[in-house]
């Protein structure tokens, strides 16, 4: 982003303090200080787009309980059963296994 590399260039190379540079662009000190930050330890890289996608999610599907539904479902389909959700809950469930 542009504005991003002006304001830091505000701070680091014009010697603009923090608070006058946030005035002037209109954005809170917090955020210029974080573009500075971001840029002595990245460089020019700090500009790119970053994802806003949370790193975790602590409520997502485990892994294994993942795997033993897509078997499952290969399973009840091969021998014509129904591979719905709720079969496959229900099956979950007799396996002591905690289903989405």
């Amino acid at each position: 982003m542009v504005k991003n590399q002006i304001i830091v260039t505000s701070v680091v190379s014009q010697g603009l303090g923090v608070r006058a540079t946030a005035k002037k662009y209109g954005v809170s000190p917090a955020w210029v200080s974080t573009l500075v930050k971001r840029y002595r330890a990245e460089g020019p890289s700090a500009f790119e787009p970053r994802s806003k996608r949370p790193k975790s999610n602590p409520l997502a599907t485990p892994p294994d309980v993942e795997d033993r539904i897509i078997e499952l479902r290969k399973e009840l389909l091969e021998i014509g059963a129904d591979a719905g959700a709720d079969t496959i809950h229900t099956h979950l469930e007799r396996e002591g296994v905690t289903a989405p």
